[in-house]
């Protein structure tokens, strides 16, 4: 289908064709399904018009139809010279203001490219509508570089006799360049884009290794007994003891779970945690959604543990799955079957989400209950026990933190919850064996709440340098910096700086 995924193009159209005859989609006409203004985010309508204005010029005189649409499949802009082509699609109502869905409009170029996460092409009768059969339509996701989230589409339509081949290379180039455009007015570095959706690795909750194999993109996944799962879990709190004991009583019941919550929040340690309390054993397993075009090897890499008995699977961010992927899901971990009594049940298993209410339906039925994770800065207690765990595990052997380090460590906001908590402790136990304030990073040290500028970034983090240095007074920090001591006092309350004791 195109260079986004790997997957057999008829694979993604049966199984589009199957979810439109599900949903009871038309076959034959579009439906005019109009919503008119919408909020959607400036950023990316602008980008978008820069570069599909540009593309615009390069197709002038060509019966192309250029569209941007959100990330519903709403179309938001639509630039076309070819006045036969004009008339054509507004017959369609494939026309700013209209939704084109594939719960709306069936099988089509830029509602497979939403689905499915990745660049599609859909030519003639392969579109489920009748209607739809005269065009070639080629779409590609645009992902916002600070969430990875999909913000658009970017979708071209022509005549299904006169497509050219290089239709969804001009659609996937334009999304690329509109992501970037975004990315450079935002003046932002990419969030969890870039990573996030990037990698497809499997990874382990705990720390000895049992079975290792090649994943997606040469990662590697560990299949692991929940007996090795490591030492006892150091978090007290009352907030997550009270999440264990909740989700242990529901994997007793062979329930399977929905965990919601930020992400970092520690749901594969919930888990693991929990089925210690619980007195569970066997393989527990934890796989975090690859990219759309990975979809199918990591699926096959780790789904036959489904068939061990007593198995544990986590599988973290299954919301990004293409469609058809997590149609397949669905129907392997309906089709994993345990016997309870007189009829087989469905073997339990854990979603962990940042939030449950993005989780595909096909999946979102099979689940019996969801339970809440509490974010690290919520539980502030687990802070410097994690903290020491942490920085055992990675020296493996104890690594002390002073008194002023484990202050700015509970005070910190930890947006990145347990997964930032361990990289800024391991980073900073690699480099001594008492972790003190200024082994810490500037944005841990100050626990200002509003988003600085890089200006204020890059002087934020100079103060915290100077005042770091052991023995610093605030009037030597200013002096060093070349600025009045009331100036510093200033910036330290406008940026929330801890300022270490003596």
């Amino acid at each position: 289908m195109g260079p986004g995924t790997s997957v057999e193009p008829s694979l993604r159209l049966r199984a589009s064709w199957a979810r439109c005859e599900h949903l009871a989609v038309p076959p034959d006409e579009v439906p005019p399904v109009y919503t008119g203004a919408v909020d959607v985010d400036p950023l990316f309508v602008e980008s978008g018009r820069t570069v599909l204005g540009d593309l615009r010029s390069t197709l002038a005189g060509e019966p192309v139809g250029v569209m941007l649409t959100d990330a519903t499949g709403l179309v938001l802009q639509r630039f076309l010279d070819d006045a036969a082509m004009h008339r054509s699609l507004d017959r369609v109502h494939l026309a700013p203001g209209f939704s084109y869905a594939e719960a709306h409009a069936g099988t089509n170029g830029l509602a497979l490219a939403l689905a499915d996460r990745a660049p599609s092409l859909v030519r003639g009768a392969e579109h489920y509508v009748e209607a739809l059969r005269e065009y070639t339509c080629a779409a590609a996701p645009v992902l916002d570089p600070r969430t990875g989230d999909i913000a658009g589409t970017v979708n071209l339509t022509t005549w299904s006799t006169t497509s050219s081949g290089l239709l969804l290379a001009l659609a996937t180039t334009a999304a690329r360049s509109t992501s970037a455009l975004m990315l450079a007015r935002g003046g932002g570095a990419p969030g969890r884009g870039a990573a996030g959706l990037a990698t497809g690795a499997v990874t382990s909750s705990a720390t000895s290794t049992a079975v290792t194999g090649a994943a997606p993109r040469g990662q590697v996944y560990r299949v692991l007994p929940s007996r090795a799962a490591g030492p006892a879990d150091p978090c007290t709190s009352a907030a997550w003891r009270s999440a264990v004991q909740q989700l242990a009583e529901l994997l007793l019941a062979g329930r399977s779970v929905v965990l919601s919550g930020e992400p970092g929040a520690g749901k594969t340690a919930l888990v693991a945690s929990a089925r210690r309390a619980a007195g569970l054993r066997g393989t527990l397993l934890a796989a975090r959604a690859p990219a759309p075009d990975q979809a199918e090897p990591w699926l096959a890499a780790w789904t036959p543990v489904l068939k061990e008995d007593d198995a544990c699977i986590v599988v973290s961010g299954a919301s990004d799955l293409p469609a058809w992927g997590a149609d397949t899901l669905a129907a392997l971990l309906a089709g994993a079957r345990r016997p309870t009594g007189d009829r087989p049940a469905p073997q339990p298993f854990v979603l962990a989400e940042h939030d449950a209410a993005l989780l595909p339906p096909q999946l979102a039925g099979l689940v019996d209950a969801v339970v809440e994770v509490p974010t690290l800065r919520d539980r502030p207690d687990d802070v410097v026990p994690l903290a020491e765990h942490f920085a055992r595990a990675h020296r493996h052997r104890d690594v002390a933190i002073t008194p002023a380090a484990a202050q700015a460590l509970r005070s910190a906001a930890w947006p990145g919850g347990a997964t930032q908590l361990r990289a800024v402790v391991q980073a900073a136990s690699a480099r001594t064996d008492v972790i003190d304030v200024r082994h810490l990073p500037a944005d841990v040290v100050a626990h200002g709440r509003r988003q600085l500028s890089r200006l204020e970034a890059l002087e934020r983090d100079e103060i915290v340098k100077a005042l770091a240095v052991p023995g610093t007074s605030v009037a030597q920090a200013a002096a060093r910096l070349g600025i009045s001591r009331a100036t510093v006092y200033r910036r330290i309350s406008s940026y929330g700086i801890e300022v270490p004791r003596p």
